[in-house]
């Protein structure tokens, strides 16, 4: 995910290094994969031979058999998970299914040209109608928002918070009631320094630092469909996590461990970028950027190694958080940066609940948190968005059902991984286990919870491989593969494949063996490369679903895959970077089977697309709009004087300013979405 890191400078500092391990790069492993392979170039996908052997190879028997896996619903609430259908095989649609009968396509919709325009676009016969933006106040009697921005932190504390993100629908009902009426959870990553407060990012207060504090964190609204509209709802479940809300911990980490004995209470949660739904119902939200939060003006502080390898250093991104409020001054409150980092579970059926950090699933800069199931037990990936950082796996040690039976949370009980991309197409999970391989006593590690701690450093120990900018994860509900998106990359030293720099960045596939995700070793290819042919030739795609940056990714019960685009602020619509024909952020969606992908939406300028759930029937679909309006090369820069210089979106209010909002998407005809 993107974020503000300067107001007129957008680099992202994701693409910035903290990794000097010296672990063998991915694009290096690819190399080395491509020379030992005859690549199938067709369509979109790039698909290793081996790898369709292997897709084929299960078609001999029913990978719901093979694997004994499902996923946990899809945002479609506990108990209403889909199973694995028959199989249907990587690549070009040689997967098993019945000899001679030819699938149903998945695709059915126009796709959308590219656009720059200030607008969402979507394809003929769709509506897109906007839903809770910031500031919406989560009771019709709460504060209203203020389109000069003069709305106080005690009110944003009562409004929907800023830069929505990640995002779940809970059902509440079954059948046809549960896909008219439920609750919308969502994520808010950060907030915009020159848009959230009357005069922008000048002097730093107390009442900004609490102010930015109330726009992060998870918003939990309850929606319905009335009539052909949706709409948000007074309801006991509406509620706020914020950056000052009280949390708990959990797992081999706890509360009372030495790391976590800062000048304040527990609380809070920050740069809450993608999420997950468990398989029992709750809401995994996910700390990314949190180190850019924290900042020092001692001029005597230096980070430590540990605190270095995570990206702490004394200016953050620019917040200045520290000016205002000791709680964020890295020197003298250096235990507060350990309370960050970590995944953390939410009840939103519970409004009194409290947060709990999840540490057994390990602390770095989690991107997301998808859940799967395999044999019973929970499996959570998570990418580490960061360039050169790396890809993450826990499994949990027995049935989750068992677990919640007595009294345990499945997510305290398990291990974690992290993956080595092999030269021959092949990979293992490595445990970040203490006392195996180089995790021990001698080498340094004290217990399981100085690995967790020190997760990145455990993963540089074992060997795992570093990536471009891991991000989401997405398992395909109808054979268990899995994908990852890899937005771009600075490149490494060496020879490229495929590309160094990787500007445009790529989705890795890969099959746990027998299709088991609690499995240990796995086959992985190149679903896509992302790109414009008119800068690339190695990318085939074209006019109607070229893209960059892929960031968000999601299947549907149908199995499309739904891709969302995250191309920096930086280099967004830029010729000089070969960017100009990608247009604004867009959403797309693909036909594993067939490798076909069509562009489904195109957001406003300066936003990105992320953040994607369904209704169970699949006739409505959430995505969210971040950003939009944010400073970008291209368009300018907003001003305290000039909020709208980029973009005016959703309200085009002539006095007011942009505004991150969730957008609901439907069919006019009332079908499923995508056909």
């Amino acid at each position: 995910m993107s974020i503000d890191h300067d107001s007129h400078v957008q680099t992202d500092p994701d693409d910035i290094s903290s990794n000097n391990s010296g672990n063998r790069p991915f694009h290096e492993v690819l190399a080395a994969r491509a020379a030992r392979r005859d690549v199938v170039r067709g369509g979109t996908v790039l698909a290793a031979a081996a790898f369709l052997g292997m897709a084929g190879a299960v078609g001999a028997a029913d990978p719901a058999v093979a694997g004994g896996g499902h996923g946990p619903g899809h945002g479609h609430g506990p108990g209403h998970g889909h199973g694995p259908g028959h199989g249907h095989g990587p690549g070009h649609g040689h997967g098993p299914g019945k000899p001679g009968k030819p699938r149903k396509p998945l695709l059915g919709f126009t796709p959308v040209p590219a656009s720059t325009a200030d607008a969402i676009i979507v394809p003929p016969g769709y509506t897109a109608e906007v839903l809770i933006p910031w500031g919406t106040p989560l009771r019709r009697k709460g504060p209203a928002w203020r389109p000069d921005a003069s709305n106080t932190a005690a009110e944003q504390a009562q409004q929907v918070g800023s830069h929505h993100d990640g995002m779940s629908f809970f059902p509440l009902g079954r059948g046809p009631l549960g896909s008219r009426r439920g609750l919308l959870v969502l994520n808010h990553e950060y907030i915009d320094r020159t848009l959230h407060y009357t005069d922008g990012d000048a002097a730093m207060t107390k009442e900004k630092v609490d102010k930015a504090l109330a726009g992060h964190g998870v918003t939990v609204v309850e929606v319905e469909l009335h009539g052909r509209t949706w709409r948000n709802v007074d309801s006991k479940f509406n509620r706020r996590v914020t950056g000052t809300t009280p949390v708990a911990f959990s797992g081999p980490v706890s509360a009372k461990h030495p790391a976590l004995r800062a000048d304040n209470p527990a609380m809070g949660t920050l740069n809450n970028c993608s999420s997950g739904h468990t398989p029992w119902g709750t809401y995994v939200t996910c700390e990314e950027n949190w180190n850019g939060y924290f900042g020092t003006e001692d001029p005597s502080w230096t980070p430590t190694p540990e605190q270095a390898r995570y990206g702490v250093n004394a200016s953050g991104f620019g917040y200045r958080w520290h000016l205002a409020d000791p709680r964020f001054d890295v020197a003298r409150n250096p235990n507060e940066l350990n309370r960050f980092g970590w995944m953390v579970e939410i009840d939103p059926m519970n409004p009194r609940s409290t947060p709990v950090k999840r540490t057994a699933l390990g602390r770095f800069k989690h991107e997301g948190a998808t859940f799967w199931e395999s044999k019973g037990r929970v499996v959570v990936y998570s990418g580490d968005d960061q360039d050169g950082d790396y890809l993450y796996k826990f499994v949990g040690d027995g049935p989750w059902r068992r677990h919640r039976a007595l009294g345990r949370s499945p997510l305290d009980h398990g291990t974690l991984y992290v993956a080595r991309f092999d030269d021959d197409g092949k990979g293992t999970w490595l445990p970040l286990t203490y006392g195996k391989g180089p995790l021990t006593k001698a080498n340094g590690w004290q217990d399981q919870a100085d690995v967790l701690l020190r997760t990145r450093q455990a993963a540089d120990a074992v060997g795992a491989t570093p990536l471009d900018r891991p991000e989401w994860v997405a398992v395909n509900p109808r054979n268990n593969d899995v994908y990852l998106t890899l937005t771009n990359g600075s490149g490494w030293p060496g020879e490229v494949n495929p590309r160094t720099p990787n500007p445009y960045g790529h989705i890795v596939r890969w099959r746990e063996r027998g299709c088991d995700n609690t499995a240990t070793s796995f086959e992985w290819d190149i679903f896509v490369l992302a790109g414009d042919p008119a800068y690339d030739p190695q990318v085939e795609l074209d006019e109607t679903n070229i893209f960059g940056s892929p960031d968000g990714i999601w299947f549907d019960g149908d199995g499309r895959l739904w891709i969302q685009t995250d191309i920096s602020n930086s280099t967004q619509n830029r010729p000089d970077r070969g960017h100009d024909n990608l247009g604004n952020n867009a959403m797309l969606a693909a036909d594993p089977n067939t490798g076909e992908i069509r562009r489904f939406l195109v957001g406003p300028r300066g936003a990105e697309i992320t953040g994607v759930s369904a209704t169970p029937d699949q006739k409505t679909m959430f995505i969210n709009v971040q950003h939009p309006g944010e400073s970008t090369t291209f368009w300018g820069n907003p001003t305290p004087e000039n909020p709208r210089a980029v973009s005016n979106w959703p309200d085009f209010d002539p006095a007011g300013r942009p505004r991150s909002a969730t957008v609901v998407i439907r069919k006019v005809d009332g079908g499923v979405i995508g056909t």
